[in-house]
């Protein structure tokens, strides 16, 4: 953790519909949402108006439908995402020679590496003022929200801070250093990073709704209960110790294709199909960016929700459409049909 608030973290709003917003002025105002729009998609992004309604991301759309029924319901475009992404990230490395983009909408910033005295507090926020103005213009009106701090993690839980909605009329917000303990510790387990659905349902079984709560059982309970690497990490980050550095560019580890049927699939034919048009996609984008892979890995949501995964690794590296269907058909075979993919 530093000893100023150098990191910036920002987030664009609601930034898929947002794009949509701005493209079509007929959605300006009402409740948008993008994502899968069968009966099996489920929502990448709800406009604030649609959010009004219950409807969040990773929800299902047909509860998305049920809940906003009025709402204008898109695939998405994803070239219009890329473009505007772009324009962002440009932006942020103007700021700063050490960009982290996590996904089209939102990056982390080191302000270590910026024109900027990092211990000037209203400089430094200035200069997220004059990022938010600056975005909108570049982008047609997108907005966004900008939070500074210590470490990635404050910066993070500054920029939720930020959001619309929140109470912060600028949406910047900076955390001090020296309070980042007392800031972080009302909320959610699951503000922490890595604590997903499962982890926080397995602390509040322990009794840890909060960070807070966390705090409370000691670095042995937690290492006991959630093993040494995620107990250890987990006792430090409720205490907000992070000392991840901002990384300017990031090595894609793997690339993949996946699908959600309209009905559970059962026929092995039909699912051989699917598997070909995914080697086929898969193999395009490796060599699209100039690489080579040795694992293919085939993964199933069942009818009951439970994933089924398989692996092999070759000897040698590939980018062969062909050989990675081979590969994917052959780990298709041991898969049990019955049930049904989802």
């Amino acid at each position: 953790m530093r000893s100023r608030a150098s990191v910036l973290h920002l987030d664009m709003d609601a930034f898929f519909a947002s794009v949509e917003q701005r493209d079509k002025p007929s959605l300006r105002g009402k409740a948008v949402i993008v994502g899968g729009t069968s009966g099996r998609g489920v929502v990448s992004t709800a406009s604030y108006e649609a959010r009004a309604f219950g409807v969040h991301s990773a929800m299902p759309s047909a509860q998305a439908r049920h809940l906003a029924p009025q709402a204008a319901f898109l695939s998405g475009r994803f070239e219009a995402y890329r473009e505007s992404s772009r324009v962002v990230m440009g932006l942020l490395h103007e700021v700063s020679p050490l960009v982290e983009p996590l996904s089209l909408d939102e990056a982390f910033v080191d302000l270590e590496s910026a024109d900027i005295d990092t211990g000037d507090v209203a400089a430094v926020r200035r200069l997220a003022a004059t990022l938010r103005h600056q975005v909108a213009g570049r982008t047609e009106g997108l907005t966004c929200s900008v939070g500074i701090g210590s470490s990635k993690f404050m910066a993070k839980v500054a920029s939720e801070m930020a959001k619309p909605g929140r109470g912060h009329q600028d949406h910047v917000v900076l955390v001090e250093p020296g309070t980042e303990a007392d800031v972080i510790a009302p909320l959610p387990v699951r503000a922490i990073p890595g604590v997903g659905p499962v982890a926080a349902a397995r602390l509040d079984r322990l009794g840890m709704k909060k960070v807070a709560d966390i705090r409370q059982a000691s670095r042995e309970e937690l290492v006991r209960e959630l093993g040494q690497a995620w107990g250890a990490g987990l006792a430090d980050l409720a205490l907000a110790r992070d000392d991840r550095p901002v990384i300017s560019s990031r090595e894609a580890k793997s690339i993949s294709v996946e699908d959600t049927f309209e009905h559970d699939l059962t026929d092995r034919a039909e699912c051989e199909r699917v598997v070909d048009r995914d080697a086929a996609l898969v193999c395009a984008r490796l060599q699209h960016s100039g690489r080579f892979a040795r694992t293919v890995t085939l993964k199933a949501k069942m009818s009951d929700f439970s994933i089924w995964s398989r692996s092999v690794t070759m000897t040698g590296a590939t980018d062969s459409a062909e050989r990675v269907r081979r590969m994917a058909r052959h780990l298709l075979g041991s898969l049990d049909l019955r049930e049904g993919v989802r």
